[in-house]
């Protein structure tokens, strides 16, 4: 899969991701941190990119519905610290079938994943 992480993800991830066969490019590395999300939106769904973050800005269900975008993880822990995102992040990568998570809107908390598809 096709992934961008956002800037507000542990940066070892993308190595992490990659190990597992994805494609990863990062909102830092491709010069876009302290960009609007708009701008980040667009690379993302520009480059056929399954975003995965933890910015609230793009929880709205009904702005990002599933099946009019490549694809989102929201990630929201309790305690957001590096290492529980990269924990949790990867260990959702290495458990879950995540090509069945295409053009869907995704959300993971410390215990539950909540994984919305097109209709």
């Amino acid at each position: 899969m096709n992934i961008k992480l956002d800037e507000n993800l542990p940066t070892r991830l993308g190595p992490a991701l990659a190990g597992l066969g994805h494609e990863v490019r990062t909102v830092p590395e491709e010069g876009l941190s302290g960009r609007d999300d708009r701008a980040v939106w667009l690379a993302a769904q520009t480059e056929s990119r399954f975003l995965i973050t933890q910015d609230m800005d793009f929880s709205d269900r009904r702005r990002f519905a599933p099946g009019t975008h490549h694809g989102i993880l929201l990630v929201r822990l309790r305690q957001p610290g590096r290492q529980a995102l990269f924990d949790r992040i990867r260990g959702l990568f290495e458990s879950e079938n995540i090509e069945r998570w295409r053009r869907c809107f995704a959300v993971a908390t410390d215990r539950k994943l909540r994984v919305r598809s097109p209709r």
